[in-house]
């Protein structure tokens, strides 16, 4: 198939730094390659994949030296995919709703991969609208407040299975990693970790609207020895820090869609405790990859646990449930089962073999 990839341009694909969803967009179309798909990215022009890149903005917003119109972005990475998106089979968009009007009156075979909460006000009556619009979850859980929508399947994310390195010791310290933002819980992790007489690592972003937050509530807890803040991670920073970690402490107050850093942790060997929120209990296998608990005493009864569980084990769970080539072939099946609506022919058919499927595509 001839398989578009269209990218948020907030990071390039993939991020130096932070950024989750462009990750995921980089993992999915290298494994696409692999398989021997022709894959098209647009995507900023500071973007490395290997496939053909459309680069249609010169650097990706966040980390541009000088500040940028994302409104003018946008409108350029529109106007890219307008012009070429007869030439696919499939266009695969990652960018939330702003594409869906302009696709739907190109008549084009297109579904959107839905990356945050939709629990939004408007998000509703805003699928009204579409109610053609093929959409992915990434977890079951971040559907329900939208029912309504045209959900063709379930993908779960995953990441190249050699990208991070386990480590089947023990570990020295707890970890946190994520935004620095109250529904990510950090502040409960410090009292957790405080409560457990364990030292914490934070290696977070600090998001421009979450300065006050930071100063008022984790600031003044960061003495640099029992609460070291570590700061903002690149993917060989971060697999060096997850994988010395002796868990990976995963607070959230709010729907997680998914929660990239679990499987990431999974695949360095270190277990999750992770509060049962979101799409947790999809991710997280109860006494396997590690626990998932209620309330900040049972996560710190949880980390009296964790010589209960094999390192190796959690290696294991990632690998049988969240590598990238699995994440690819799930959505290769949902490329076929949108494709199988209507009666355009496949360009190029190199791949057609799904192997073992553990994912989650219906």
């Amino acid at each position: 198939m001839h398989i578009a990839q269209i990218a948020p341009l907030a990071e390039s694909v993939p991020p130096a730094l932070y950024g989750g969803t462009e990750r995921v967009v980089a993992w999915l179309t290298q494994e696409l390659v692999r398989l021997g798909h022709e894959v098209t990215l647009f995507a900023s022009a500071d973007s490395k994949a290997p496939a053909d890149l459309v680069g249609v903005w010169p650097q990706s917003l966040r980390l541009g030296r000088r500040p940028s119109d994302p409104m003018a972005a946008y409108a350029r990475l529109l106007e890219a995919v307008a012009r070429q998106a007869k030439q696919f089979d499939v266009l695969h968009c990652h960018i939330d709703w702003v594409h869906i009007p302009l696709l739907r009156r190109l008549d084009v075979p297109f579904l959107t991969t839905l990356h945050g909460r939709l629990d939004l006000p408007g998000l509703g009556s805003l699928v009204d609208l579409f109610p053609d619009a093929p959409f992915i979850s990434i977890s079951d859980h971040q559907r329900i407040p939208l029912p309504q929508a045209d959900w063709l399947g379930t993908v779960y994310h995953g990441l190249p299975a050699d990208s991070l390195r386990p480590s089947f010791e023990p570990g020295r310290y707890l970890g946190f990693l994520g935004r620095l933002t109250a529904d990510k819980g950090p502040e409960v992790a410090i009292r957790i970790a405080k409560a457990a007489g364990m030292p914490l690592k934070i290696a977070a972003k600090l998001p421009r609207g979450e300065k006050s937050y930071f100063a008022k509530t984790i600031a003044p807890l960061v003495d640099g020895t029992a609460v070291e803040l570590v700061g903002e991670m690149d993917d060989r920073s971060k697999g060096e820090f997850l994988a010395n970690a002796s868990a990976l402490v995963f607070p959230i107050h709010w729907p997680e869609p998914f929660g990239l850093v679990m499987i990431e942790a999974m695949a360095c060997g270190t277990p999750v405790i992770a509060f049962r929120c979101g799409s947790v209990p999809e991710v997280v296998e109860e006494g396997v990859s590690g626990f998932i608990v209620e309330t900040e005493d049972e996560a710190v009864a949880a980390i009296g646990r964790l010589a209960s569980l094999d390192r190796r084990e959690v290696r294991a769970a990632f690998e049988r449930r969240f590598t990238a080539e699995r994440m690819a072939l799930d959505y290769v099946r949902c490329y076929e089962r949108l494709l199988g609506r209507s009666a355009r022919p496949i360009r190029n058919e190199r791949t057609s073999a799904f192997g073992s499927n553990t994912g989650n595509p219906g």
